[in-house]
């Protein structure tokens, strides 16, 4: 295959949001299932993402791209920084492998947190308001 066959593997014509959301999860080492608990969905909705039967919404997109370490561009038509084609792939070590997922799931541990605060600050200012009429 050439180097631009290559390039265009993940491209809006060849592959579609579900195949490029499924191949940037598997990069991840991700189930399905991990993948929507840290998305706060059902591991039913990854799939029918995945086999292009729905979209996520806005918010869910940005989440993603940022949990699979993405861009949201990429993820959209496949421009951008995303996944390499198949095959293609860095060698990594078992412990360079190990300390890239420690960090994957730290950084849905963090994103877990932020939603936790979203809604505990969303929970307060109700408390406040309730408390102030």
């Amino acid at each position: 295959m050439t180097d631009s066959a290559m390039d265009d593997w993940f491209s809006e014509e060849r592959a579609t949001f579900g195949d490029r959301l499924a191949a940037a999860r598997e990069t991840a080492d991700l189930t399905q299932k991990a993948l929507a608990k840290r998305l706060g969905v059902k591991a039913k909705t990854i799939a029918a993402w995945e086999n292009d039967i729905s979209e996520p919404r806005a918010n869910r997109l940005q989440m993603l791209a940022g949990l699979l370490n993405v861009s949201l561009m990429w993820l959209l038509n496949g421009e951008g920084d995303g996944v390499d084609p198949p095959g293609m792939e860095p060698a990594l070590s078992p412990d360079a492998r190990s300390v890239l997922l420690e960090l994957r799931e730290l950084r849905g541990d963090i994103d877990d947190a932020a939603q936790r605060l979203a809604r505990l600050e969303k929970h307060l200012r109700k408390l406040l308001e309730a408390d102030g009429a």
